[in-house]
């Protein structure tokens, strides 16, 4: 192939390549947020995060373990009475001491405009007592909870997310908790809930996705001085469920909607195994036993994967990276080390076929590389010089040694004799 055509080809191979990495997968949003994560519930798989390990402070976003830890603890039809010391600072559902209501009405509380009253009258019913001994006892099963979870980042010292020393979480342990509250249909139901009704009240829930965003299904939003605006949500779309939480974001509402259109186009669940179908065998005190899978799996793959032709392709076996070959073994280094010798030797065919050809064109071409014209010699002297030094004999300024030397002779047609014998190897004149 000429050597024009060859590059035209590789640019527009190059351009080609990188317009379909383009389209292949979005990539992942930017946020403003200190911390954030994204990810799939079901498998757990992080598709998106920043800092997710990083300890802050959670703010309300503390009320999804209170949540459930008095589903798992209390009865939804239990009669709490309120007491004056539950009446804390912050976001309330405007309880009045001496008030008696269900669990199941404090939760809604709770969960949708963010009750501190509300988190310190169950706390103070489920932990046992009246008193502020319950709601100690209730904070330490919140942390047996977290530890259960194998939330390793996340410290609890009240059921509300006030600032307080000692009380904070990550990104990453507050999404596994979201997914794992998400599990129990009641939790689910509250959190799902636009608007309820306790009494003479109205209570609407503080997250706006549920209206702004086509599959969001709930969860928890938060603020304090510390922690600033955080928030817990959960959507979705075609079987996949997942979780984005962002920690100290002033733009959190436009975040998750847009880490929630990255995860659902760039992703989507795929089979890996399925209830009761058998996936090879295993050896059992000496006999063969079926392999059956016990429960469905289904994990989230890129969904628009590169093509082939646009995947960056694997580099020659001379340009393997020097630890990957210390690491191989003998006998690969060996066979590698002939793949290399064996690409050079190609190499250099290559190159001097190209070279033996550049040289036959330009002898075919001789008669008119140099034919004279309004230039004159000089011209021609020009051409000559720049034909012998591109046939590899010596260099231009060494051709034009010899011109001056009148080892070449620019006269009619004698020099194309003299330069074919130069390329021939001849003596020249």
């Amino acid at each position: 192939m000429p050597r024009f055509a060859r590059c035209v080809f590789a640019v527009f191979l190059a351009v080609s390549c990188l317009t379909s990495s383009l389209t292949c997968q979005a990539a992942a949003p930017e946020t403003a947020a200190a911390a954030f994560i994204l990810m799939e519930a079901g498998s757990g798989r992080v598709l998106s995060s920043r800092n997710e390990t990083q300890e802050r402070s959670i703010a309300s976003t503390t009320k999804i373990m209170t949540a459930l830890v008095a589903l798992e603890t209390g009865n939804l039809s239990d009669k709490v009475t309120v007491k004056q010391n539950h009446l804390k600072e912050g976001s309330s559902m405007y309880l009045r001491a001496g008030e008696v209501l269900t669990l199941e009405e404090l939760l809604y509380g709770l969960l949708l405009p963010s009750g501190n009253d509300a988190a310190e009258c169950i706390a103070a019913h489920c932990g046992g007592s009246g008193g502020s001994g319950g709601s100690a006892q209730f904070v330490r099963w919140m942390n047996e909870k977290a530890k259960a979870l194998g939330m390793e980042h996340t410290s609890f010292a009240n059921p509300s997310g006030l600032d307080e020393m000692g009380h904070s979480s990550c990104a990453l342990d507050m999404a596994r908790l979201a997914a794992y509250a998400m599990q129990n249909p009641t939790f689910a139901r509250i959190v799902s809930t636009r608007t309820a009704s306790v009494g003479t009240r109205t209570m609407t829930n503080h997250n706006k996705l549920l209206a702004s965003y086509s599959g969001c299904i709930g969860l928890k939003t938060g603020y304090t001085g510390d922690a600033g605006r955080t928030l817990v949500t959960c959507a979705e779309r075609g079987g996949m469920r997942m979780i984005a939480v962002t920690l100290h974001d002033g733009s959190d509402w436009a975040d998750h909607a847009a880490l929630y259109d990255y995860g659902f186009s760039a992703y989507a669940l795929s089979s890996g195994a399925k209830k009761g179908e058998a996936y090879g065998s295993v050896s059992v005190d000496g006999q063969s036993v079926s392999a059956v899978a016990a429960e469905s799996f289904r994990y989230p793959t890129a969904e628009n994967a590169c093509a082939p032709s646009c995947r960056k392709p694997s580099p020659p076996p001379c340009g393997r990276d020097k630890r990957s070959a210390r690491s191989s073994s003998p006998a690969a280094r060996l066979r590698s080390e002939e793949l290399t010798l064996s690409a050079r030797a190609a190499y250099r065919r290559r190159k001097q076929r190209a070279k033996q050809a550049k040289i036959s064109r330009w002898r075919k071409s001789s008669g008119n590389f140099c034919r004279q014209s309004k230039g004159g010699i000089d011209l021609a002297e020009a051409r000559i010089q720049k034909l012998i030094a591109e046939s590899g004999l010596c260099s231009r300024r060494t051709a034009e040694q010899w011109i001056a030397a009148g080892r070449v002779c620019v006269k009619g047609t004698a020099w194309r004799w003299t330069v074919r014998r130069l390329l021939t190897g001849s003596s020249s004149t």
